[in-house]
This record gives structure tokens, sequence and C-alpha cells, in this order.
């Protein structure tokens, strides 16, 4: 049996309150997942910005 399906199995037998514990929980999670990959653009930023601002990448891209 998956995780996916042993989670939903899990939760079925719990009452509302908890279900819905579970829920907040989850999109927690999810926002924590989004929150660290949008700052791991930001932080590669400066990084890139050094190879985005060359005369060469300029000219590369001019035409886009």
């Amino acid at each position: 049996m998956n995780v996916e399906l042993m989670i939903k199995k899990e939760i079925e037998d719990l009452p509302e309150e908890i279900q819905t514990e579970i829920l907040d929980y989850v999109l927690f999670l999810k926002q924590k997942k989004c929150i660290e990959n949008n700052e791991t653009s930001f932080l590669s930023e400066d990084v890139l910005k050094r190879d985005w601002l060359l005369p060469a990448e300029e000219e590369a891209w001019k035409d886009l």
C-alpha cells in the first residue's frame, strides 16, 4: 500500500476536529515549501546577476 493510501485510511477514522488540524498542518507544510523555494531563488539572484549584466549576455538576448 502506498503512503497516500495509508494516510487516507488513517485519517478516515479520526474525528473531524483532528482532520481539520491535519489539514491545517498540510497547508502549513505546503506554504513552508513554497517560501523555501522562493528564498532559494532570491539568494541565487545576486550570483546570477553578475552574468546577466555582462555585455555578452545583452548581445545574446537582444533579439528576443
